[in-house]
């Protein structure tokens, strides 16, 4: 009698979250915001208590699933009605890097550092921050990139032109602490980084935000204080 109980709540709680995925879900999967992903772990919590609560009802289920529902259909709705409250419910996404320079504010409104800058950078096939016009981390968590003029994708073919060697980046200062291992890895030293850092007028490597060596391109230099970038 339990098990066909237990059966018949989960029969109907399945065909609730379906339709309740077919009415709201794509908007839920598409722009997957913090707000969406509790929303989802409530939901979820909410129908495994009432099923495997023997003194639960199945009324309790409909109930539960179908008010939570239409309060994520409301909140949806009205975000679409009204520009301000979208922005709190949805949020705003943040620009951290403006120009080719980055916004240390604004990043650590985001609560990033310049570690996952990068990987949110590789990811969308962008392996330099050098490359980076513009970039905001949207509300769901993704990047959206906007490239410089020179690094936009073309293809040699357009011009007939044969292939170049490709070379891999190389972060060298992050957050004003340098990264030995990879001094090392492009046989460089310590002594030969600092005479590179006097020539952007810098003194010492705890001045410097980020650091990048391209063997093809030099040095990327973006210091802590608000100063233009400089290419090498």
């Amino acid at each position: 009698m339990e098990l066909l109980q237990m059966s018949i709540k989960l029969f109907i709680g399945f065909f609730i979250l379906f339709i309740l995925i077919r009415i709201i879900g794509n908007k839920i999967i598409d722009q997957f915001t913090p707000f969406h992903f509790i929303s989802a772990i409530v939901l979820s919590e909410l129908l495994g208590n009432a099923i495997y609560e023997k003194s639960v009802p199945i009324t309790y289920i409909l109930f539960t699933i179908i008010i939570w529902g239409c309060l994520l259909f409301l909140v949806e709705y009205i975000a679409q009605k009204s520009l301000l409250l979208r922005s709190m419910f949805e949020g705003k996404p943040s620009v951290v890097i403006r120009n080719g320079q980055i916004d240390f504010e604004q990043l650590k409104k985001s609560r990033m550092n310049i570690n996952q800058l990068q990987s949110l950078l590789r990811q969308s096939e962008t392996f330099s921050i050098r490359e980076v016009a513009f970039a905001l981390i949207e509300p769901n968590g993704s990047i959206s990139v906007l490239k410089k003029a020179q690094y936009q994708k073309t293809t040699l073919q357009d011009f007939d032109m044969p292939p170049e060697p490709v070379y891999l980046p190389v972060a060298l200062i992050r957050d004003g602490v340098l990264i030995k291992e990879h001094l090392i890895e492009i046989n460089k030293d310590q002594q030969w980084l600092k005479n590179q850092l006097l020539t952007y007028s810098i003194n010492k490597i705890e001045d410097v935000l980020f650091a990048e060596w391209l063997e093809d391109d030099g040095l990327f230099v973006i210091p802590h204080k608000s100063q233009s970038i400089k290419y090498k």
